[in-house]
C-alpha cells in the first residue's frame, strides 16, 4: 500500500513507522527541513518537505499512485485541504484528516466533511477520542490500560501485578481452574521490556503487565483476582481547562452521582468552562497550589486528573496531589518518555494521546473486515476486533485445528448477543464478532483471516 502521512510530528512519525514497519511504502511530507531529515534517518521512508496543502507538494508526494492521505499536521486547515487535494487532483481513494477545532465537529455542520464538500473519509479528532479513553479509565482504576469493543460489551484490560497479587507463581491453565465460570482471557504479558503471547504454562510474576480480554460484567471480579479492586472514582479533580478537561467533565456529569472539580489557570476560560458545565465546580487558579487543591477537596478525591497541555505540570500536578491526600493520580503526556518517570515518581496512570490517535488511524488502515483495533506497548501488539466472513479460514472448524500463528491468541466471540470464551471445541460462525490480540509479526496473518474474498461476492 501507497500511503502519504503530512505531518511529521509525534503522531505522523508513529503512524508511518508502524506502517513502514509492515512494508507499505510511506512518504513522509512536512514543512520543517529537520523534521523531514530526521523522520528519513530513523526510518525507512520517504521524506518531501512542503506543505501539504499545495498540489506540486502533494503530487511530488507520489499522489497520483497513492492509496491513502493520512493528514495529521498541527493546522486543521492545511489537513483538511490537502484531503481535498487528494481527493479533486489525484483521485486517492482513502483520505484521513485529523480536526482539533471542535467548530468543525459540531453536529449542525456534520455535511461538511461528505463527498460533495469536503472529501474526508475519516475525521478523527483527538481531545473527544484521549477523554473518552480518561472516562473509561476513571471507571475502572485499577487497570491501566482499558479498551472497550462491540458496542462495550467486551473489555480488554491491562493490569499491573502487585506483590501481594494472589495468583503469582500459577500457571495460566490452573487461574482458569480455578475460576471456570470467569469469562475472561488472558492473551498477553509484558515483562521489562519483554511482550509475548500468554500461554497456558506461564506464570505471572510481581511487575508484569497483564492485557485480558473480558466479558464486560466479569472486569470488576477480574481485576480482584489479580489483587486491583479499585471501585469507580466518585470524587474527581480535572486540572486543565482545556478541550480534553471540559470533555472529560462534561462526560462525567452523565454518569451520575460524582463530584467533579475543575481548576482552570486563565480566568476568561474558566468562566466560560463554568457556564457550559451544569454540576461541576470551576475554580479559577493554579493546580500546582496546594491552597487550591485543597479547597477542591483533595484530600477526599479519588483520582486528581492532569491534563494542562504541559507534560512537567501534569506530572507534577499528580505528584503534589497525592502528597495533599488524593488516593490517586492521572497525568495526560504527550511525550511518551515522560511516562516511565510520571510512574517512577508516584503518578498512578497515564494517558498518552499520540498512541489513542495512532489507533483510530490503524482502525481505518487494516484490510479486512476489522472494526476496531487498539495498539499495544508502543506497537508490539494490536488487539483487534474484526467480523468473521463465510470465506474466512477460521469458519466452520474447531479452533484447535484452525492453525492460527503462534503471536495470535482469540480472547472472545460476540454471538447471538452473548460473550463466548474461546476453546478448542468452539467453532467460528460466518457473522461472528471476533476479539483477539495479535503481535506486531503476525498482524498481517490477521488481515488474512477476515479478508473479504471474491467468493464472498
Amino acid at each position: 500500500m501507497r500511503v502519504i502521512v503530512c505531518g511529521a510530528g509525534r503522531v505522523g512519525v508513529g503512524i508511518a513507522r508502524r506502517l513502514s514497519r509492515e512494508n507499505n511504502e510511506v512518504t513522509v511530507v512536512d514543512q520543517s527541513k529537520e523534521l523531514i531529515r530526521a523522520v528519513t534517518e530513523r526510518i525507512d521512508v520517504r521524506g518531501v518537505v512542503g506543505n501539504g496543502a499545495y498540489p506540486e507538494t502533494m503530487e511530488e508526494a507520489g499522489a497520483r499512485e497513492a492509496d491513502m492521505v493520512i493528514a495529521v499536521t498541527f493546522s486543521d486547515e492545511v489537513n483538511m485541504v490537502a484531503c481535498q487535494i487528494a481527493h479533486s487532483l489525484f483521485k486517492v481513494p482513502t483520505k484521513i484528516a485529523r480536526v482539533r477545532a471542535q467548530g468543525y465537529l459540531d453536529p449542525r455542520y456534520s455535511d461538511i466533511f461528505s463527498r460533495n464538500h469536503l472529501p474526508i473519509d475519516v475525521v478523527i479528532s483527538p481531545e473527544r477520542e484521549v477523554s473518552e479513553a480518561i472516562i473509561q479509565r476513571l471507571s475502572t482504576p485499577g487497570a491501566f490500560e482499558l479498551k472497550t469493543f462491540v458496542d462495550g460489551r467486551v473489555w480488554a484490560v491491562g493490569v499491573k501485578l502487585r506483590d501481594d497479587c494472589p495468583i503469582l507463581n500459577t500457571p495460566l491453565r490452573q487461574v482458569a481452574e480455578l475460576f471456570p465460570d470467569l469469562k475472561i482471557t488472558i492473551v498477553a504479558v509484558k515483562r521489562g521490556d519483554n511482550m509475548w503471547r500468554a500461554h497456558s504454562g506461564d506464570m505471572l510474576e510481581a511487575g508484569d503487565r497483564v492485557f485480558f480480554i473480558a466479558d464486560r460484567a466479569d472486569v470488576s471480579r477480574a481485576l480482584e483476582i489479580m489483587g486491583e479492586a479499585a471501585r469507580q472514582a466518585r470524587r474527581v479533580i480535572i486540572v486543565g481547562g482545556g478541550n480534553i478537561g471540559l470533555f472529560v467533565a462534561k462526560g462525567l456529569e452523565k454518569i451520575g452521582a460524582m463530584k467533579i472539580r475543575l481548576i482552570e489557570k486563565d480566568r476568561k476560560r474558566a468562566e466560560m468552562i463554568a457556564e457550559e458545565l451544569e454540576r461541576s465546580i470551576v475554580l479559577q487558579g493554579d493546580g500546582l497550589d496546594r491552597e487550591i487543591l485543597r479547597e477542591a477537596g483533595v484530600a477526599e478525591a479519588e483520582t486528581v486528573v492532569s491534563v494542562t497541555d504541559n507534560d512537567q505540570v501534569n506530572i507534577l500536578a499528580g505528584v503534589v496531589a497525592k502528597r495533599e491526600g488524593s488516593r490517586r493520580s492521572m497525568a495526560l503526556i504527550n511525550d511518551q518518555d515522560y511516562g516511565p518517570i510520571s510512574e517512577a515518581v508516584g503518578v498512578d496512570r497515564y494517558v498518552d494521546p499520540r498512541a489513542t490517535t495512532i489507533s483510530t488511524i490503524l482502525q481505518h488502515i487494516r484490510r479486512g473486515r476489522i472494526k476496531g483495533v487498539y495498539s499495544l506497548s508502543d506497537g508490539a501488539a494490536e488487539l483487534i476486533d474484526a467480523v468473521a466472513l463465510e470465506t474466512s479460514p477460521l469458519v466452520g472448524k474447531p479452533l484447535r485445528e484452525a492453525q492460527l500463528p503462534e503471536g495470535v491468541m482469540i480472547g472472545a466471540v460476540y454471538r447471538d448477543n452473548e460473550v463466548q470464551m474461546p476453546t478448542g471445541e468452539m467453532v467460528i460462525n460466518a457473522g461472528d464478532r471476533v476479539v483477539l490480540m495479535s503481535m506486531r509479526e503476525n498482524v498481517k496473518d490477521v488481515e488474512q483471516m477476515f479478508r473479504v474474498s471474491i467468493e464472498y461476492f
